[in-house]
């Protein structure tokens, strides 16, 4: 089974009317969770269709599991068989914020078995500047059969963070910024500060000055100084909420750097719980 990472701007645009292929806006604002829906129905790519990242990438968050806990397995299917995803397409990401929140999508198709899905590089800005179809249209879905099953060894949960806190075969790495990694200017969660060992990565390293992600070679150089000893697959990536984490993982395999994990739940489930240690540098 083929695995994919990213897909640039012309061959998305060459496939922009295969029935094979499924495009999905994921855009989003954190401080305005309906800002990418306006912006959807107001201008997207030709024949994309849209995910909400409160209402289908994530549960209903209940004060001590994060801000944007993973939904069930099933729950999460049933919302891809209403846009038409079936196992034989391709699938296209994108978002306007250098693959934060497509990158989300990109780790929970792989969490249920499904790999043939790129993340779309330099996402809806690279999209306008170069002049390809746009429309304002829902298209019609056909809804299919597709199913999927959590691959539970994609990710970790509290306990296992805690009980490997002081272990060699963890690496954790937060992929917030460096700010609100040190307890500053937080204002997202009640708490500030990080999971005690953790090193930081902020996503926004992962791009070049375009918008685009770095080669697979310099994201390579740079996240193997951050591994050091450890094995990719030692490494486990956090953020906030489980979102932006998913972006230092992608980049991680555009690497050629393959089987790191993600702990969803990240800062803001591990803050929730007073119990647990907190750093603060």
């Amino acid at each position: 089974m083929e695995k994919k990472t990213l897909i640039d701007s012309a061959t998305l645009a060459a496939h922009l009317h295969d029935p094979h292929w499924l495009i999905v806006d994921v855009r989003h604002t954190l401080a305005d969770v309906e800002a990418g829906r306006r912006a959807y129905a107001d201008a997207h790519i030709l024949g994309a269709f849209f995910l909400h990242l409160d209402r289908d990438l994530s549960a209903v968050p209940n004060g001590s599991n994060g801000r944007h806990p993973l939904p069930s397995a099933a729950a999460f299917c049933q919302r891809l068989r209403a846009i038409g995803l079936d196992a034989d397409k391709s699938v296209a990401i994108y978002d306007d914020a250098g693959g934060m929140f497509a990158a989300r999508l990109w780790w929970m198709l792989r969490w249920i078995g499904f790999f043939n899905a790129a993340v779309l590089d330099g996402g809806w800005h690279k999209w306008q500047r170069e002049n390809r179809p746009t429309s304002s249209a829902v298209p019609q879905a056909v809804h299919s059969d597709f199913h999927g099953f959590a691959q539970d060894a994609m990710q970790v949960n509290a306990a296992y963070v805690a009980a490997h806190l002081q272990a060699p075969d963890m690496l954790l790495l937060d992929a917030r910024s460096p700010d609100r990694f040190r307890g500053q200017n937080e204002t997202l969660d009640p708490v500030g500060g990080h999971i005690p060992g953790a090193g930081n990565r902020f996503f926004q390293s992962n791009l070049d000055a375009g918008g685009c992600f770095k080669s697979a070679g310099e994201l390579r150089q740079e996240f193997q100084h951050l591994l050091g000893t450890h094995s990719p697959q030692q490494v486990v990536h956090q953020c906030g909420s489980g979102v932006t984490a998913c972006h230092n993982l992608l980049a991680m395999e555009v690497a050629g750097l393959h089987g790191s994990r993600l702990y969803p739940g990240s800062w803001s489930e591990w803050c929730s719980d007073p119990v647990r240690p907190i750093s603060i540098d």
